[in-house]
């Protein structure tokens, strides 16, 4: 079952909500680590989305949990660049064993209660539909998921801040408003995508500006050093 067909079933059928879904995560593996692999088998039809949803959860609040920024940004991408392809889901098994600790549930739901439950007090079932109502429509969405994946794994330092953040907030976001089939949502995630890409340009602009306006200097000064 693939990514598209978990955004079709979850506009049709009665589900329960995200932060739901993570309370019986917690409740089941309060003092047991979870595999990437046993979260797939236990989310059912919409396991696809929600691990997207729940990888990216971390990135967009301020728990951390130090090691699982590459394999969470690979999971993401995998699964979001596979329904950009048309084709099923799949992860390399690399990624199904990588092992959750026992807390983790817990951390992300106490750090993201606030958010996911902002998002889902405002995003509604079926509103503006004909934006979710079609294959191309989901694929063109999950490039915007993928591309947000890929900022989140550059091995970029803690500063200038937000650099995870926001690509999170895109995949949150937009994946959370499919799953609703939530036109309005999906639009709100181009907005938030929009604004993640022009903030990245600027400190993109303001590193080479610095480069070089002091880097002939520093090197200067290298050389000067080791001579």
């Amino acid at each position: 079952m693939n990514l598209e067909h978990d955004y079709h079933v979850a506009g049709l059928v009665a589900h329960k909500e995200l932060s739901e879904e993570l309370n019986d995560l917690c409740v089941m593996h309060a003092v047991k680590p979870l595999s990437i692999g046993e979260i797939l088998d236990h989310l059912g039809p919409r396991a696809s989305a929600l691990l997207v949803i729940i990888c990216a959860l971390p990135f967009s609040t301020p728990v951390t949990i130090p090691g699982l920024s590459t394999p969470f940004g690979l999971v993401i991408l995998f699964l979001a660049a596979r329904v950009f392809l048309g084709l099923p889901p799949w992860l390399p098994q690399r990624l199904h064993r990588i092992v959750l600790p026992a807390s983790f549930f817990a951390k992300v739901l106490n750090a993201s209660r606030k958010l996911i439950g902002w998002l889902e007090r405002r995003l509604k079932q079926d509103r503006l539909e004909k934006l979710t109502n079609s294959e191309w429509k989901l694929r063109l969405h999950a490039g915007i998921v993928m591309f947000a994946a890929m900022l989140l794994i550059l091995p970029l330092p803690p500063l200038p801040p937000f650099t995870n953040t926001l690509p999170a907030l895109v995949a949150v976001v937009m994946t959370l408003s499919i799953l609703k089939r939530d036109g309005a949502g999906v639009i709100a995630g181009y907005g938030v995508f929009l604004f993640t890409i022009g903030y990245f340009l600027f400190w993109g602009a303001v590193v080479i500006e610095s480069f070089n306006r002091y880097g002939g200097k520093v090197w200067a000064f290298i050389q000067g050093a080791v001579n």
